[in-house]
């Protein structure tokens, strides 16, 4: 693994969920996924990314598209970079074929999301996770995000969960603060915030760190923040926290999250490109409105007009 892990954040402190380029005949852009990914880790202080996640459309490329992406990235960053595929399905045996194919590309670790639209009990949970964890050497970072999967991963589900050697961290979405402590409380399981509204609320009760999307602009800055919250300057801390409301609001509240990152990156002149259907690109008017809320968060946004850069 990348040496920019450290005790306590196995898969390092600030990464992004990437979105995976794409080219204007629709097929994945790996030059650009590879520029993206330097940005990331040289730029905005990304000590790790995680590809194929659902920021990355991971519902709408194919297993061939994930391998090739994931050991494009892996290429460009991983000497200096965690690197975490996403390989969470609602099919346990396509999930473990997907982890298993990610070690074998050289992932450091493996996103594994709650299965969706199926909605399993409790029970099914534990199986699920478990057997993923099984099917290969790779520590995992379990995705708890309801909103999207329709079911949550319960307190009692995730002490059994955190027996498990390889289950070593959580990505919450779920943003229950209170239960995710009781989680912290009695298992080792390091706990990522998954929510960008709620970055430093997590680290105020014992987050390690973030899985951002609006790392893909302010990383650097919410690296700082959490280096401040671990300085003990909360004050620096909570004037961050403040500063980037208005880019949080813009990318994660107006419309679905890679819509909006790309909206974002197209603005900045990096690669990004269009979404696949059944997600529809930003108009212009909500690119225009975007780049008004990035310029007052303190993004610096070349100067250009909204037609050259929307998709």
């Amino acid at each position: 693994m990348a040496p920019s892990t450290t005790s306590g954040a196995p898969f390092g402190r600030m990464l992004t969920a990437m979105v995976t380029p794409f080219r204007p005949d629709g097929g994945v852009d790996y030059d650009g996924a590879a520029r993206l990914a330097t940005y990331l880790v040289d730029e905005q202080r990304n000590d790790g990314l995680v590809i194929s996640g659902t920021t990355g459309e991971s519902p709408t490329t194919s297993d061939a598209e994930k391998d090739r992406l994931l050991r494009t990235v892996i290429d460009a960053v991983g000497d200096r970079a965690v690197v975490v595929a996403g390989v969470g399905t609602n099919d346990t045996a396509h999930s473990c074929e997907l982890a298993r194919a990610a070690e074998e590309a050289g992932a450091d670790g493996a996103l594994v999301v709650t299965p969706y639209y199926n909605k399993p009990p409790q029970e099914g949970l534990l199986h699920h996770f478990t057997t993923v964890a099984d099917a290969s050497g790779l520590p995992c970072l379990l995705y708890d995000i309801p909103g999207r999967t329709g079911v949550p991963i319960l307190t009692d589900t995730l002490l059994k969960l955190g027996e498990h050697p390889r289950i070593v961290a959580v990505k919450d979405a779920k943003g229950d603060l209170f239960a995710g402590s009781a989680v912290m409380a009695d298992t080792d399981l390091a706990f990522y915030s998954g929510d960008d509204a709620l970055n430093l609320p997590w680290l105020s009760v014992g987050a390690c760190g973030f899985v951002s999307v609006v790392g893909h602009v302010v990383g650097a800055d919410l690296h700082e923040m959490i280096e401040a919250h671990l300085a003990g300057d909360r004050e620096r801390a909570l004037d961050i926290h403040r500063r980037l409301i208005p880019v949080v609001t813009a990318i994660m509240t107006r419309t679905q999250g890679a819509i909006a990152v790309k909206a974002a990156l197209n603005l900045l002149g990096l690669p990004g490109g269009s979404v696949r259907a059944p997600l529809v690109d930003a108009s212009l008017e909500f690119a225009a409105r975007l780049r008004e809320d990035l310029v007052i968060g303190g993004v610096k946004v070349p100067e250009v007009t909204i037609p050259e850069v929307a998709r």
